[in-house]
């Protein structure tokens, strides 16, 4: 099974850029003003990027923020989910840095998050120089894999974004096998035993499962026990959770035994892929592309479905 890191890591930072930096780059967080929501500019961020030589896409955010003294800053989040070293990452990153100056004449302050297992690939400066001309460019980095060590401090953080980092984590040193499923049970039931709400809990499932992705088998076992221990607690919560899937929608409607469940549950399904087919080629979709989604009809998702062959814009898909 091939997995998408890349989608959910863009969805997380959409959802929770506050609790992201909260946790992994306190020091930031602790410099910008809350009470002014951010505002995020991905679309200035790809005409930067896409000028780059490698043309390759990343999970980028770029959001303009205000500082506590009330000055305005741009942020940019650049979280590296590749995996593997890679010999001009540093210079790339200094890249980014310095046209998005170049372009806005405002200071923008580049984070990093490395995701890979190496030990040895660390990389948190660039420069270069001669005859006395030098350059010298740092910025703030995470190694996920240190967090192994924090595992604990994860495990019991109130943050949700700890769980995001908890899938990650065990999404690189997992197989799709019984261990897998045996975490993503714990991690799942971890967000009921710090009480988050019920919006928070649907979110938060949404990405686990995007992370810790399970063949068919385990997936419909990991279900039926989450759907009993869900039941357990009175918590009927992720009974949407079916929609994540077509065999999930398929089991809910022989669960149910009437041959209306079975047909909703295969829509659902062609509902969840096309929004991750428009999630891997447009990035995070705004609130209204995915209520428009919710609302189409079986006709309208497979004509859409077609359409995104095609397509070089999401309007193009819509058209």
């Amino acid at each position: 099974m091939g997995e998408d890191h890349d989608s959910p890591w863009k969805e997380a930072l959409r959802l929770y850029f506050e609790e992201f930096l909260a946790l992994l780059f306190p020091d930031i967080h602790h410099e910008i003003d809350w009470s002014l929501p951010p505002e995020f500019l991905d679309h200035e961020l790809q005409q930067v990027t896409h000028d780059g030589e490698s043309g390759r896409r990343y999970a980028d955010k770029l959001a303009k923020v205000r500082t506590r003294q009330g000055e305005e800053r741009w942020v940019l989040m650049h979280i590296e989910i590749q995996g593997y070293q890679e010999a001009t990452f540093a210079e790339r990153v200094y890249l980014i840095n310095s046209r998005l100056y170049d372009r806005y004449r405002v200071n923008t302050v580049s984070a990093v998050v490395l995701t890979d297992t190496s030990t040895s690939f660390y990389p948190e400066r660039y420069s270069r120089g001669l005859w006395g001309c030098h350059l010298e460019f740092h910025f703030p980095i995470q190694k996920l894999m240190e967090w192994e060590a924090r595992w604990n401090e994860l495990a019991h953080s109130r943050n949700p974004f700890s769980l995001v980092v908890m899938a990650q984590l065990r999404a690189r040193t997992t197989k799709e096998g019984a261990e897998r499923k045996e975490w993503k049970k714990l991690l799942i039931r971890s967000m009921y035993e710090h009480g988050f709400s019920r919006s928070i809990i649907l979110e938060l499932f949404r990405l686990i499962d995007w992370f810790l992705q399970l063949p068919r088998e385990l997936e419909q076992a990991f279900l039926l026990e989450h759907k009993q221990y869900e039941e357990s607690k009175q918590m009927p919560y992720v009974s949407s959770a079916e929609r994540f899937g077509i065999e999930r929608g398929i089991e809910q409607g022989i669960e149910q035994g009437i041959e209306q469940g079975i047909e909703q549950g295969i829509i659902r399904g062609e509902r969840t892929l096309l929004l991750r087919l428009l999630t891997k080629k447009f990035g995070p979709l705004d609130g209204a592309t995915i209520q428009k989604l919710e609302a189409a009809t079986e006709s309208e998702i497979l004509e859409w479905s077609e359409n995104i062959l095609d397509a070089t814009t999401l309007m193009d898909v819509f058209a």
